[in-house]
């Protein structure tokens, strides 16, 4: 049974999608409430940093000075979406893990359209990696445009020559801006926040000059040999569910270690709701459990 937390989410959902003829400034500032609207986790300092050129945050657990370091890329469909909407979350992660939590402010499309993105998260690694962090202590996450960007920096990483991470955590990752996945009609009125529309324009703005299937963009299209391992999650009430099993599907293909938890009843990014709703609680507890088996113990 759902609790009464994310009943009472999915009412306060169900008054709107948003839509491509919305104004972006308005889209954009109503998912940063969010930053005010969740509460943050106990026992976790938020800093600002440049990290390689990149305006950042870092979320920090108490007494993580030696710990893990999660590398956050935040969703939002690389249009919207910033530091300011995922704090709580970031403090979150940063608490269920033990240790440090680096949110990068990467350039938003229709601005800055693909590769931005990904350049900017590559230079918070390197930055990572400069501050004399093992790579074997970084862990990549990201949550909807953001998980579709974790994996294509892991891969970028990979042809770069760059030392990879321990691990890469996608939540409810969009992966395929070409929108060929059955779900994203199957499942169009059963997503309380995603349509097929506005994802084309999304998609649209952020693709720019490169091709929808492009690698860079949709890292479903892209080659997974060499990645680490791999954990996806996505809510059944989702038009990326398909996104996310068909990127299962390709990482085993070629090997990579990978782990997907289908939760039964879950909306799309439902984890942004971390310390108000149970479920959320329990999709970053499930992330971080395994995360933790692929970090050294100390």
């Amino acid at each position: 049974m759902p609790s009464p937390e994310f009943e009472n989410l999915v009412i306060m959902l169900s008054a709107g999608k948003a839509t491509p003829d919305m104004p972006l400034a308005e889209i954009r500032a109503g998912l940063d409430a969010l930053g005010d609207l969740v509460p943050r986790a106990p026992g976790v300092t938020l800093t600002e940093v440049d990290a390689g050129g990149v305006p950042a945050d870092w979320a920090v657990a108490d007494d993580a000075e030696d710990a893990p370091v999660v590398l956050y890329l935040h969703g939002g469909g690389y249009v919207i979406g910033s530091r300011v909407s995922h704090r709580p979350l970031a403090t979150r992660v940063a608490a269920a893990i033990g240790g440090r939590v680096l949110l990068p402010e990467y350039r938003l499309a229709p601005e800055h359209p693909a590769p931005a993105a990904i350049d900017d998260a590559v230079a918070t690694y390197r930055w990572l990696l400069d501050q004399g962090i093992d790579p074997e202590r970084i862990v990549v996450a990201g949550e909807s445009a953001g998980g579709g960007l974790t994996a294509a920096v892991l891969m970028t990483l990979r042809d770069e020559g760059l030392p990879l991470p321990a691990a890469g955590l996608l939540l409810s990752p969009w992966v395929d801006l070409a929108l060929t996945g059955a779900t994203m009609a199957t499942h169009a009125e059963l997503d309380l926040l995603l349509s097929p529309e506005l994802l084309e324009s999304w998609a649209g703005q952020y693709a720019a000059e490169l091709g929808r299937t492009d690698p860079l963009v949709s890292p479903l299209y892209a080659d997974f040999e060499g990645l680490p391992p791999l954990f996806v999650q996505v809510g059944t009430r989702e038009v990326l569910l398909d996104d996310a099993t068909r990127l299962v599907e390709r990482a085993l293909a070629a090997t990579v270690e990978v782990e997907l938890v289908i939760a039964e009843g879950m909306i799309h990014i439902w984890q942004l709701f971390a310390g108000v709703v149970p479920e959320a609680d329990e999709a970053v507890s499930q992330a971080v459990g395994f995360a933790k088996r692929f970090l050294p113990t100390r």
